[in-house]
């Protein structure tokens, strides 16, 4: 169901967010154990145009102090894979590890767990007595590739490797995972594909792209290009730069450091890596609208309406409202994991809010939605 009819536009500074859900049940799991995605969403005043908050969020917000333990973990094809632990050991409400709630959290496209978003997410679940475990993507994180392989958001292998060695260690932990950016695109895709059949209990994501053409084409635009996508780009040369040598006998390399866009990138890298026939074919694949009626746990999914990563109109509204697993929070100003609120924005945004309490109701009463 949708609670509140409206045009899916910009609208004035005091809107409540949009809730779109597709049950009953799930839409009053969220009024009564998850407030705040009916709550007024003021964006910081001085800072709420899409690019502003988008930009200052990373130079304006907090880093946290995290310590991490450090996991690597091997993977089929002789690849390994960075987990960066917190293991919350003086967690009051669970003393026992064997039970305490894990959070595993999925960071952006160029991101690791080091980002000031994922250092927020870690912070609020110390204070619920969770555990976290950061999964940052091969090679981003100062590990050695071992073989000649990256990631992408469409590939799912390397979560389910993440997901089913977690459980294992804590099998009877309640399990969830939160992804931000690209990092949820992957989770969203893993879900559609497998279904119910995850050991995780609930998941959320924030400022996913949902169609990968809508995304590439809005950040193409000239000015988005400028701030966005160039910069991005020579991130993800940068990354794949510094293992040249593992590429150089399937990949022109030359020609990857040559591309201007992400969308270039990908035709030259990411889609020749995993072994795509074209760009348009890994784009398809890569985008999670078309898998979200597959979805068979609870999912929070937040986006900014004037995210210019994930433009409004391909947020895919009908088809949440025919999975009762689904719940969209959209909100008119936020930008891209930006969400920043209040006068100086440091420390919390409606974006952890969101994360926090919708982590802790599902911890807490998740129980209720089966019975509902």
């Amino acid at each position: 169901m949708r609670m509140r009819p409206r045009l899916l536009k910009l609208g004035s500074y005091d809107e409540k967010p949009q809730l779109v859900t597709g049950g009953e049940s799930f839409s009053r799991f969220l009024q009564d154990h998850c407030p705040v995605v009916t709550e007024t969403y003021y964006p910081t005043v001085w800072c709420w145009e899409s690019r502003g908050q988008t930009l200052l969020r990373p130079f304006i917000t907090s880093k946290p102090l995290v310590q991490y333990r450090n996991e690597l973990i091997k993977t089929a094809d002789g690849g390994q894979i960075l987990l960066d632990w917190f293991d919350n050991d003086n967690s009051k409400c669970f003393m026992d590890a064997s039970i305490r709630p894990t959070i595993l959290l999925l960071p952006g496209l160029t991101g690791t767990s080091k980002e000031s978003y994922i250092l927020h997410m870690i912070q609020l679940s110390e204070e619920l007595g969770y555990r976290c475990v950061v999964f940052n993507n091969r090679g981003m994180a100062g590990e050695n590739l071992l073989t000649p392989r990256t990631y992408c958001c469409a590939n799912t292998e390397d979560l389910e490797t993440v997901i089913h060695h977690v459980h294992t260690l804590y099998p009877s932990a309640p399990f969830l995972a939160a992804g931000v950016s690209m990092g949820g695109m992957l989770l969203l895709n893993y879900l559609g594909k497998i279904g119910p059949k995850t050991p995780l209990k609930a998941a959320a994501t924030f400022s996913v792209g949902w169609n990968t053409f809508a995304c590439s084409e809005s950040l193409e635009k000239p000015l988005n290009w400028l701030l966005f996508n160039y910069y991005l780009t020579t991130c993800l040369q940068s990354s794949v730069n510094k293992h040249r040598h593992m590429f150089v006998k399937q990949i022109d390399m030359d020609h990857v450091m040559k591309a201007k866009s992400i969308r270039e990138f990908d035709k030259r890298f990411t889609s020749v890596m995993f072994g795509y026939r074209t760009i348009d074919d890994y784009y398809t694949d890569a985008s999670p609208n078309r898998r979200l009626k597959s979805v068979g746990i609870p999912v929070l999914c937040l986006n900014s309406e004037d995210d210019v990563f994930s433009p409004s109109h391909a947020i895919p509204i009908e088809t949440a409202k025919q999975n009762p697993n689904v719940a969209l929070v959209l909100t008119s100003y936020g930008g891209h994991i930006g969400f920043l609120e209040g006068i100086w924005p440091r420390q919390s945004t409606y974006m952890d809010r969101v994360f926090k309490q919708f982590m802790q109701a599902m911890v807490e009463h998740g129980h209720e939605l089966s019975s509902m």
